[in-house]
């Protein structure tokens, strides 16, 4: 299959919009590859399922559209991937209408979000919210009032049913992922480089294994490796912070591991 022949659909992340596709629509446009995308930036208060059941409903407008009925290669950012999974894993996992030829996931928290546990908790929850508002999370932010942090919390019925459903086999999954394997501080200053997430007594921890706001232990599914960027650790310099969970779709290395993926012939 030519890349030209298989769209590719791109599909942000919570609290975000499709501009944050900016600098890789490009190269997708120079590749010769077909651009849809998904926005979900106005479903306030919302869950997941509604989200995926939206996302659902993009596609088969796309493909009405475009007249195109073949597979598709699907780009998420963080939550995005989760929204993505569901459809494809939870709501289409038996009948497996929708035609994926890869599912790339940038930065995702597959496992649920230890940050959005975190913002809960008595006593390090509020601190958490004030370092993030007016990056990460809104003004005024309330955890317990947004339906995706409640939908991603690791416990959360929403992530039951993806742990239960599984992966599919008929998908080629692809994790990206950064870490932070010096200590660089400028990485995620908000969190002096480092990424929370939880130890092996279920207590919070804070590790270089992550890109600030998901660890490399959420973004893991079962059978399918994390491609870890950089691969080379002195290529984070002189920008580290591009290499943050927020800057992950405008990374240029990121962005060429997401052309390389959708440009080779799968095994």
């Amino acid at each position: 299959m030519s890349k030209s022949q298989c769209p590719v659909l791109l599909v942000h992340g919570w609290n975000s919009h499709p501009g944050i596709w900016n600098r890789l629509v490009p190269r997708l446009s120079d590749a010769s590859i077909t651009v849809w995308k998904f926005d979900h930036s106005t479903m306030d208060n919302t869950d997941i399922a509604r989200r995926a059941a939206a996302l659902k409903a993009y596609i088969s407008d796309m493909r009405d559209e475009s007249g195109y009925t073949g597979p598709v290669n699907i780009v998420c950012h963080s939550v995005g991937t989760c929204i993505t999974r569901y459809l494809l894993e939870v709501m289409d996992g038996t009948e497996r209408k929708e035609k994926v030829r890869q599912l790339i996931g940038l930065g995702p928290p597959n496992n649920g979000s230890v940050l959005a546990e975190l913002f809960h908790d008595p006593l390090k929850g509020r601190d958490i919210i004030n370092r993030l508002t007016g990056v990460f999370v809104p003004q005024g932010f309330d955890p317990s009032m947004d339906l995706i942090v409640q939908d991603v919390r690791p416990a959360s019925p929403a992530m039951h049913k993806l742990r239960l459903a599984g992966t599919r086999d008929d998908i080629t999954y692809r994790i990206i992922v950064t870490a932070n394997p010096d200590g660089m501080p400028d990485f995620f200053p908000l969190f002096e480089g480092k990424t929370w997430g939880l130890n092996s007594d279920g207590g919070w921890q804070e590790t270089w294994d992550g890109d600030g706001i998901v660890s490399h232990r959420e973004s893991r599914l079962p059978g399918i490796s994390l491609d870890i960027l950089p691969l080379d650790e002195t290529a984070t310099l002189p920008s580290p912070d591009q290499y943050c969970h927020i800057n992950l779709p405008k990374n240029p290395v990121v962005i060429d591991r997401i052309l390389h993926y959708l440009t080779t012939p799968l095994p």
